[in-house]
């Protein structure tokens, strides 16, 4: 494989850096999207690290900017949040398919990259080539299951209600206003876009890390969020615990790879899959 760096794009707006086979065409390309506003080499190089060992197995790959974030600028299209996301992983998917010869797409994405992936996996018009998708600390919602095994530990811990006490009455005093974050899509609807997914015959990965116990916090939660389609041969899912969210150890950024890398090759197998990095 060789690295390329591109500008491309309806608009030549998008930079990325794609990994290309030297002489024979890949199968399967593997486009990874930003994390936030987390430049392509993503946090703490995760992207670079997990498209070059994809390469290694023989996967053409991307990493590139999506509109408006990192090196890559604005299309001057008037176009909704979701529009502009389908519409540069197309041009994504046309790069690699003019590049590296490929006809199928997994597309990977953590936190807001996940969001992202899963808008773009919800269009079933548009997007024919997506075969598979990576969600990495995706969607999560708050259960029953959840309230349990986060509230029940804490109710007896005295220390933990005089901190969260004393956090109470500095905030009071301060004025502090409370923040807000993007409202995720209902529960309902992400189940639902889900079950539709596999239907269509995509292959879904769900990692997520410890690094959301907010909102997550057991291997159970997948099911508890969104039903019986966790239980489909064509949803894989694993918690995490013990990595934070951005996988900031080395050994978690392996870890990780090395789970996407067996993911990849049991779905989507190409000549070189299982050799060595």
């Amino acid at each position: 494989m060789i690295e390329r760096a591109f500008r491309f794009g309806r608009a030549q707006h998008l930079v990325g850096i794609a990994g290309l086979p030297e002489s024979t065409p890949a199968p399967v390309g593997v486009i990874v999207l930003n994390a936030g506003l987390v430049h392509r080499v993503g946090p703490f190089r995760l992207n670079v690290d997990m498209t070059r060992r994809m390469n290694a197995l023989g996967y053409a790959t991307l990493r590139f900017d999506m509109s408006t974030i990192g090196d890559s600028g604005a299309s001057g299209e008037s176009q909704t949040r979701a529009q502009q996301v389908c519409a540069d992983v197309d041009d994504a998917m046309s790069l690699l398919q003019q590049q590296a010869g490929c006809s199928r797409f997994v597309l990977v994405g953590l936190c807001s990259g996940a969001e992202k992936a899963h808008t773009v996996a919800r269009d079933r018009a548009s997007h024919t080539r997506l075969t598979g998708v990576v969600f990495l600390d995706g969607f999560a919602y708050r259960t029953l299951g959840f309230k349990l095994r986060y509230y029940l530990p804490r109710v007896f811990n005295l220390r933990r209600w005089t901190r969260w006490l004393g956090r109470k009455s500095r905030e009071l005093a301060k004025g502090d206003a409370p923040s807000f974050g993007v409202a995720p899509l209902p529960q309902d609807v992400v189940s639902e876009d889900l079950r539709d997914m596999v239907g269509r015959g995509l292959k879904l990965c769900m990692i997520y890390s410890g690094g959301i116990n907010m909102y997550f916090n057991h291997s159970r939660q997948f099911r508890e969020c969104f039903g019986s389609v966790m239980a489909s041969p064509a949803v894989s899912t694993r918690y995490i615990e013990e990595t934070d969210h951005t996988y900031v150890l080395v050994d978690d950024r392996r870890h990780l790879i090395d789970h996407i890398e067996a993911w990849l090759c049991r779905n989507f197998p190409t000549a070189h899959a299982g050799a060595s990095p």
